[in-house]
């Protein structure tokens, strides 16, 4: 019986020897941060003033359900954060696409649509207006070639009339002569070198007036058979160069009209170029307008897509520093919560009246 009393002293007394060690540990253990050196005074005074174990024990656990809702909260705020995040993330992504869908598309319409459309417009307006220079250029020609084809028609005329005059002249000699003297004869035969000199030899008259001038000089002009043929002869000639000046104002006048409706042709041709440039120059001028709008639309997704990335970045940025904050104030209230569970577990020990800080 002596032998159990003294086992079941022993027992006790090892189970004391036990807890005492235990309670220093955890005293240890609290004594090694700021928040448990305040709780271990705090159980400190509680013990020095005689205060009721059962407050003390209140406080903690009153203490540490604060620090759970703490905790509670700090994970409900950083879950609507982290959604709130993600959602911000996705739309700003989502805009990010958006504006380079716009910048690649734009910039698509202009290279393969619109900037082709204007060099084409440009090189038919430059197209035309060359058409327009040549035909002002035809325009001056023909009515340079014209003024000369006139000058010449006058001039012939005049060589003809004049022609024709000295054959009344020669007529009128020849009509005169009965006994013609040899100065007479030299003075007719004059006349006629005279309508030679002004007959041009390309003139279809030439080969006549030459003919005349042949029969004349071999004639003997007393012989008035010999007159009447040199006067019909004459006659003859005089009639043909009649004849082509008739012929001549005729085709002149033709040629005029000729000019005319050639000037007017190309007035015409001139009036559709000018409206086929005007055309184009609203055209030309609509597709400008149009490049400059598109222009503009693009650099403005450009800096959307540069504003939106800046704004991506620093959400991130943020997200990140806030998350780290959270880290570490969830670390923080974790390590106070078990603190104050070993706190908890140190005030609802035995004996505490021994605890120094």
């Amino acid at each position: 019986m002596k032998s159990i009393i003294l086992i079941a002293l022993i027992a006790v007394a090892f189970t004391a020897r036990v807890q005492e060690r235990n309670m220093a540990k955890v005293q240890a253990d609290l004594a090694k941060s700021t928040y448990g050196k305040a709780l271990l005074h705090l159980v400190e005074l509680h013990s020095m003033a005689g205060g009721p174990v059962q407050e003390l024990i209140d406080a903690i656990e009153e203490l540490i359900n604060d620090l759970e809702e703490e905790l509670e909260e700090l994970e409900f705020n950083f879950k609507v954060r982290t959604n709130e995040h993600n959602a911000l993330v996705t739309s700003l992504e989502q805009d990010i696409q958006d504006a380079v869908i716009d910048v690649n598309n734009t910039q698509d319409t202009l290279d393969n649509l619109l900037y082709p459309r204007r060099a084409q417009i440009q090189s038919k307006i430059d197209s035309v207006v060359g058409y327009q220079e040549e035909n002002r250029k035809n325009y001056d020609e023909a009515i340079l070639v014209r003024e000369q084809e006139h000058e010449a028609f006058e001039a012939q005329v005049a060589e003809l009339n004049d022609a024709t005059a000295s054959v009344d002249d020669a007529l009128a000699l020849l009509a005169s002569l009965t006994n013609p003297s040899l100065l007479q004869i030299r003075r007719f035969q004059n006349t006629l070198k005279n309508i030679e000199n002004k007959i041009r030899s390309r003139s279809r008259m030439a080969p006549m007036i030459k003919a005349l001038i042949n029969l004349a000089s071999n004639q003997n002009f007393s012989n008035q058979d010999v007159l009447k043929n040199i006067v019909d002869a004459l006659n003859e000639f005089r009639n043909a160069v009649v004849d082509q000046i008739n012929d001549l104002t005729a085709q002149e006048a033709q040629d005029v009209v000729d000019h005319e409706a050639y000037l007017e042709q190309l007035d015409d041709e001139y009036s559709e170029f000018q409206r086929q440039i005007n055309r184009a120059t609203v055209d030309l001028t609509a597709t400008n307008e149009k490049i400059d709008q598109m222009t503009e639309f693009r650099d403005q997704r450009a800096a959307d897509q540069k504003q939106y990335t800046a704004e991506l970045e620093l959400e991130n940025n943020t997200y990140a520093e806030e998350t780290d904050i959270y880290t570490n104030t969830k670390n923080e209230f974790t390590r106070e919560l078990g603190v104050s569970e070993q706190a908890l577990a140190l005030v609802k020990s035995v004996d505490f009246s021994n605890i120094k800080v």
